[in-house]
C-alpha cells in the first residue's frame, strides 16, 4: 500500500459527519456519538500519516454549528479540550505538528489554552501535520483574510488573499482529496477557497464507524483519477 501511486497526495481533508446519527441509531445521547467520532480521528490520522501523506485536516465544528441547540454546543465545547489534549499526546508520540484552523475569538479560554499548548509543543515537527478545524467556515475564512489585506492596504488580489488564509502556514494548504462521511453530497462551505481543484470522495458510513480500510479504498480510487487543474 505504501507504494501506491498517490499522484502527489499530500493533504486529505475530512468533513467529520454523522456523529449524532450514529448515537441516535443506537438510542444513545448525541454527545456519545461526538465522543466516539472525535476519538476515531486519532486512529484515522495515524493511518493516513502512515501512508506517507503529510497533512490531514479534520473539520470538527463549523461557524454555522453555533446555531445548534445550546445544550449541544455546550457539551461540544466541554469535549474539545480533551479532544485536543488527546491529539497532543498522540502527536508527541508520532512527531506530528498540530495546527488549528478557524477563529479563536468565540472559543473559551480553556480551549484556546489547549490549542496554544498543542501548537507550541509540536511546532518543531515537520514530517506530519494534523489540522483541527474548530469554529471554521470557508466563507468566514475568506472574509477574515480579505479584511487583513484591506487593513494592510495591500492589493485585493488572489495572491494576497491566499497569503492571509488560515491555511497559509501549511506546506500543503490545498487539499488533494476532500473526504466526507455520512452520505451527504456537499462541502457545506468547507475550504471554499482551497477546494477549487480538490478531488471529492463521499462515504456513506457515519464517521464513528470509519476504518483505515475505508480510507485505503478512497486513496485507491484517488490514484485512478486524472487531475487536470483546468488543463485539457
Amino acid at each position: 500500500m505504501k507504494n501506491l501511486n498517490t499522484q502527489q497526495l499530500n493533504h486529505i481533508a475530512i468533513i467529520v459527519d454523522g456523529n449524532r446519527r450514529w448515537a441516535k441509531s443506537r438510542n444513545l445521547p448525541t454527545f456519545k456519538g461526538h465522543k466516539k467520532g472525535f476519538s476515531n480521528t486519532i486512529k484515522i490520522a495515524n493511518h493516513i500519516h502512515s501512508r506517507g501523506i503529510h497533512t490531514v485536516t479534520f473539520w470538527l465544528f463549523s461557524t454555522e454549528n453555533w446555531n445548534r441547540s445550546q445544550e449541544e454546543v455546550t457539551y461540544l465545547m466541554d469535549l474539545y479540550p480533551s479532544v485536543i489534549e488527546n491529539h497532543l499526546k498522540n502527536s508527541l508520540k508520532h512527531k506530528t505538528k498540530i495546527i488549528h484552523l478557524g477563529r479563536k475569538d468565540r472559543l473559551s479560554q480553556k480551549i484556546i489554552n489547549c490549542i496554544n499548548k498543542a501548537e507550541k509543543n509540536t511546532e518543531k515537527f515537520k514530517d506530519r501535520v494534523t489540522c483541527i478545524a474548530l469554529d471554521y467556515g470557508g466563507k468566514d475564512e475568506i472574509s477574515r483574510a480579505s479584511k487583513l489585506v484591506q487593513t494592510k492596504k495591500q492589493d485585493m488580489n488572489p495572491e494576497n488573499i491566499e497569503a492571509h488564509l488560515d491555511t497559509s502556514v501549511l506546506k500543503h494548504p490545498n487539499p488533494d482529496l476532500i473526504y466526507r462521511t455520512s452520505g451527504e453530497l456537499r462541502l457545506s462551505g468547507f475550504m471554499t477557497w482551497q477546494s477549487a481543484y480538490a478531488e471529492l470522495y463521499f462515504e456513506k458510513k457515519l464517521f464513528p464507524d470509519l476504518t483505515p480500510r475505508d480510507i485505503d479504498k478512497a486513496i485507491r480510487e484517488y490514484s485512478t483519477r486524472n487531475r487536470r487543474f483546468g488543463r485539457s
